[in-house]
Parts: structure tokens; C-alpha cells; sequence
């Protein structure tokens, strides 16, 4: 059996809401098909008070082996250093993550809070929040940048908000099942597997981006145009397999009409959240995006961009659904 403990950080639970719908395979799937002995998890074990005290103390003391450490939220390091918003047991829980990542074969951080700080570690950052190994896209984070893990390898960062549950439980099993050696990490440290595409790879509004055909108005992404000329989708410069790995195994945000605000990147959030910056691009002289897709710049694309519209199909400005 693997052991593995889940620790809690600053976060909302939205990562382990997501783990426990994960569907390939499932949390269930884990334990009873792939060998992994849950330690610890909040939301799923039995243990609980001086029970949990009990295998946190084991695994200090080399008692219990621990083969992976998953965190889930912020390293929360406040008031001035102390750790004392944030405690277990009355220690700051940034001693035990510290001390559990330097007895753990492997350490998974899951979802943006963990890997690079999220919405918490956005300024002014009162709570003093950072991530393991990040800090936004600055390397450093709580463990430093030198940190490896007992099996030689660095943080396993599966960003998102919430990270894909498959993304979770399908590294989970590579590691259980001896097969390390299959994930390639990225500068991030994000496994490539689902990390290196773009969010746009899958979307099924693909060819409206190639005609620069845009969605006017907010809730029109479900029928045409492509949500990233005006509702601020970051679809063609965010690394992700959503619409690949379909979330629900039938839907990402884009193809709901949703826009991609780019959750998997250590930049996220993205302008601070500054109000009227999530759902609208921000344009240079009106027209231009600000951002361009990654691997572009912005004559190349303003050019491609017109060339685009002007040789655009009648059916590209059409509502691709017959009432």
C-alpha cells in the first residue's frame, strides 16, 4: 500500500469538492484497484482530533512511512512570519507541511492555492500566503527552490481553481503504480501531460477563432463567435487539457460559454481581479488585445487578425444553432 496524507492549507475546499467527483478513475478506484492507504483526508477519513494527532506524530517519528504528501491551499505564513493564522494542534500548520514534505517520497501540491499562491497570495496579501515551491510565477515559495522531495523530485504542481479531479487521482496512480518515470514536469513543474497544450486545443470554437469572429455580448458563447476577441477568454495562452479531459467527462467553460480566465497559470489571477478585468480583453488603442496568444506578437497577430475577417465564410457570422 501507498500512504498518502492530505493537509489543508488557506483555500476554499474547492479542491477536494472536485477530487471527490473524480471519475478516472475514482477516489474508491484508489484504494480498492491501485493500493493507496489514505492516511488522512478531511472530507473522506474516519479519524479525526488526537486520531489524526496520533498518525501526524507517526509519520514525524518515522513510525509510518509517507509516500505522498498532497497539499491542498496556501502556506500560510502570517502574522509576521509566525504562522499563527493557521494552526493544527496549536502549531502553525506551516511547521507540520515543512516537516511532513521532508519525510514524504513524493509531495503533490493541488490546485493554484498550493502551487503558486492563487487568489490568497493576491496583494495585499494580509494572511501572508505563498505556495510550496512558487510564488506566482517567481520559483521560491515555502520550501525554496532547491527542495526535493526523499525520491529526488521537485513539488508536483496540478494547478487549477479548482484543479481537473482526473488530473489529481490520474498522477496519484502513476505515482502508487511505479511509474514516475512517465511524468515530465514543465518549468512549473506542472505535469506536461496535461499541461502542454492550451486550453483552446479541443475548443469546439476553434474555427471562430480563426475567422476572428467574436462574441458581442456575454452568454452568447454557446452559439457563436469566440469568446476571446471581447469576453476576456485566455484560452490561447492558458496550458491546460480542458477541453481535452472534459470536466463531467462532457463540458469545459468555453463550450459552455464560459470564458477560460486562465486558472492553471501561476499568474492567476490575472489584473488583480481589478474590477472590470475577468470577463472583457483588455485592449490596446480600442482594438488590439493586450494580450496576444502565446507564441505571437502583436503586429504578426494585428495582421493575421485582418486577413482573418476578411476572408471569413458567411457561416462564421451565423448563429450555428436552427431554432
Amino acid at each position: 500500500m501507498v500512504n498518502v496524507f492530505w493537509i489543508h492549507g488557506g483555500a476554499c475546499n474547492g479542491n477536494t469538492q472536485s477530487f471527490l467527483n473524480a471519475d478516472e478513475p475514482t477516489v474508491i478506484d484508489l484504494v480498492t484497484d491501485f493500493g493507496i492507504n489514505i492516511l488522512y483526508h478531511h472530507s473522506v477519513s474516519m479519524e479525526f482530533g488526537n486520531q489524526v494527532k496520533e498518525i501526524l506524530d507517526d509519520i514525524i517519528e518515522e513510525r509510518t512511512e509517507l509516500d505522498i504528501l498532497v497539499v491542498e491551499g496556501t502556506v500560510i505564513q502570517g502574522p509576521n512570519g509566525t504562522g499563527r493564522f493557521d494552526t493544527l494542534f496549536e502549531r502553525p500548520k506551516k511547521d507540520w507541511i515543512y516537516d511532513l514534505a521532508h519525510k514524504a517520497k513524493f509531495v503533490v501540491a493541488i490546485g493554484d492555492c498550493a502551487c503558486w499562491g492563487g487568489i490568497p497570495a493576491t496583494s495585499p496579501n494580509p494572511s501572508e500566503s505563498t505556495g510550496l515551491q512558487f510564488f506566482k510565477d517567481k520559483p521560491g515559495g515555502f520550501l525554496t527552490s532547491e527542495f526535493r522531495s526523499k525520491a529526488g523530485l521537485p513539488v508536483i504542481n496540478i494547478p487549477g481553481c479548482p484543479a481537473h479531479p482526473d488530473w489529481v487521482t490520474q498522477i496519484l496512480v502513476a505515482i502508487a503504480t511505479g511509474r514516475t518515470s512517465d511524468i515530465t514536469l514543465d518549468e512549473y513543474h506542472r505535469p506536461e501531460t496535461f499541461f502542454k497544450t492550451f486550453t483552446q486545443t479541443g475548443c469546439t470554437r476553434v474555427q471562430y477563432y480563426e475567422y476572428k469572429e467574436p462574441v458581442e455580448e456575454f452568454g452568447q458563447g454557446t452559439r457563436k463567435g469566440c469568446l476571446f476577441y471581447e469576453q476576456g477568454c485566455r484560452g490561447p495562452m492558458t496550458h491546460s487539457s480542458c477541453n481535452r479531459i472534459l470536466w463531467n467527462r462532457q463540458s469545459s467553460k468555453t463550450r459552455a460559454g464560459m470564458p477560460c480566465i486562465g486558472c492553471t497559470e501561476p499568474q492567476f489571477p490575472f489584473f488583480d481581479l481589478a474590477p472590470g478585468t475577468v470577463f472583457k480583453t483588455q485592449k490596446i488603442l480600442g482594438t488590439i488585445p493586450k494580450e496576444v496568444p502565446t507564441g505571437m506578437d502583436s503586429l504578426s497577430y494585428s495582421t493575421h487578425a485582418a486577413i482573418a475577417r476578411t476572408v471569413a465564410p458567411k457561416w462564421a457570422k451565423e448563429d450555428m444553432f436552427v431554432p
